[in-house]
This record gives C-alpha cells, structure tokens and sequence, in this order.
C-alpha cells in the first residue's frame, strides 16, 4: 500500500494553483472541470511527476472552516513537504514574500519551519535524515 493522493482545502484554486506551482515549485499534474467553478486540480513534486498528487480541494464542506481555524489559530501544520535544505528553502520562500509563523527549528536530527499557504492553510517543511 502506498499513499496515492491526499490533500489540502483551498479557499480559491486559482489563488491556490499559483501559490503551489509559481511559489512553491510543484508542477501542476490534473486540472478537469467537476462542475460550476470547481475542478479536479493536483500537484506533483517536478522530482517525481508519477508519484504523490496533492488535491487542491474546494474548501466548501461545513466542517473544513472550524476545522482549519483550529488548527491554525493553534500553529498546527496542515500537511508537511520534505526539502533537502529547511533553511536555504526559507530564504528563498522568504525572499518571495512568503509569511513563516515558525522560522526554522531544530528538533534532534530534524530541522523543521512552518509558513502560511495564503490558502487558510500552514504548511511545515522539514529536513530529515535518510
């Protein structure tokens, strides 16, 4: 078994596209129409274009709004991203105008930072030993 799609709640997935693709470098893998505004749309990492897909999912279901204040107004990371260099992935985020709300952190061997997806969404990215 293997983790085949999974994904994040998007307030608006135009907003969203360009934040994940022009920001943070993904490579938009689906983009289908499912009805009104809504579309089908993922991402893939451009080192593994087969691999994992996130969704940039409508945030429209009744439980997702709390859900997602919660956890931001408690610092809590939607979904975390592996980079090879946390602190040279921050200057570069930073230096496009990207809000951290934790700047890099060094926990043991992981090296963790946690920044806003302007999404409604924090997201944290962190460095692990292989």
């Amino acid at each position: 078994m293997k983790i085949h799609l999974t994904s994040v709640f998007v307030e608006d997935q135009t907003k969203a596209e360009h934040f994940y693709t022009e920001v943070l470098g993904f490579v938009k893998k689906q983009d289908v129409p499912v009805g009104g505004t809504d579309r089908w749309l993922t991402v893939v990492s451009p080192d593994e274009t087969g691999g994992t897909e996130l969704l940039l999912e409508p945030a429209r279901h009744p439980a997702v709004g709390p859900y997602r204040e919660a956890l931001v107004r408690d610092g809590i990371p939607l979904a975390q991203f592996a980079v090879e260099d946390v602190y040279a992935e921050h200057a570069r985020l930073s230096g496009l105008g990207v809000r951290f709300t934790q700047d890099p952190l060094e926990a043991g061997p992981v090296t963790t930072a946690v920044f806003d997806d302007t999404c409604g969404n924090l997201i944290q990215i962190a460095t692990v030993p292989r």
